[in-house]
């Protein structure tokens, strides 16, 4: 089983998106659920610590869409070098392969839908505001733009229209708590959702000049 300490090193300790600090959020997050649902800590636990290993940081931007793909194959490197079996090794790379909310694998296991919860979840809430405008900062865009109304009508945006932090609260945060899959999760998710709305709804305000 990877340490916390192991961990540690696989990812920048200062990205304010994918860095550490998310990944031990998620961790305990994970945990939780994990044991409020009866799910296999184990596998919970390593998928947790390994879900982004590879591919999300700033620097491999062109690679994050399939930075779940390739932190499954790093995983089965890690645990194949511990010694793990087989049909372990596999329900870890599911956890990790389905823990995307732009993916086409979707969690099959209890131990899968633990792992996409928690990570959902840190997008919700204080941390999913800061996460949200610090990646529209990495990508150079704006923390607020008045959306076109194409793109409030079907979520398509105009050519040249910018990806703000508020585009993406409005195609992904205000969705999330109704992708989630346990019961526990769910809970946790209408406080940090309600916190998120409010948020936005200021921001929106403020940028109004209200």
């Amino acid at each position: 089983m990877p340490t916390i300490q192991e961990a540690q090193q696989w990812y920048p300790t200062l990205d304010p998106v994918h860095g550490f600090d998310h990944v031990l959020r998620v961790y305990k997050m994970a945990e939780r659920l994990a044991q409020t649902e009866n799910a296999d800590l184990e596998i919970v636990r390593a998928a947790a610590l390994l879900h982004d290993a590879e591919g999300s940081t700033p620097q491999n931007e062109h690679n994050r869409a399939t930075h779940h793909e390739a932190s499954a194959s790093f995983a089965r490197t890690v645990l194949e070098a511990e010694g793990w079996p087989e049909a372990r090794i596999a329900a870890v790379e599911h956890c990790i392969r389905a823990h995307r909310y732009r993916t086409t694998e979707t969690p099959q296991t209890l131990e899968a839908q633990v792992l996409f919860d928690a990570d959902k979840l840190d997008v919700l809430g204080a941390f999913g505001a800061a996460r949200t405008i610090a990646y529209a900062a990495q990508a150079h865009q704006p923390i607020y733009t008045q959306p076109s109304a194409q793109f409030l009508t079907t979520g398509k945006k105009e050519p040249g229209e910018p990806h703000s932090s508020y585009h993406e609260y409005l195609f992904k945060l205000s969705r999330v708590k109704d992708r989630l899959f346990t019961a526990e999760a769910k809970q946790i998710a209408e406080t940090r959702h309600n916190f998120l709305v409010s948020f936005y709804e200021q921001i929106v305000s403020e940028a109004n000049g209200e």
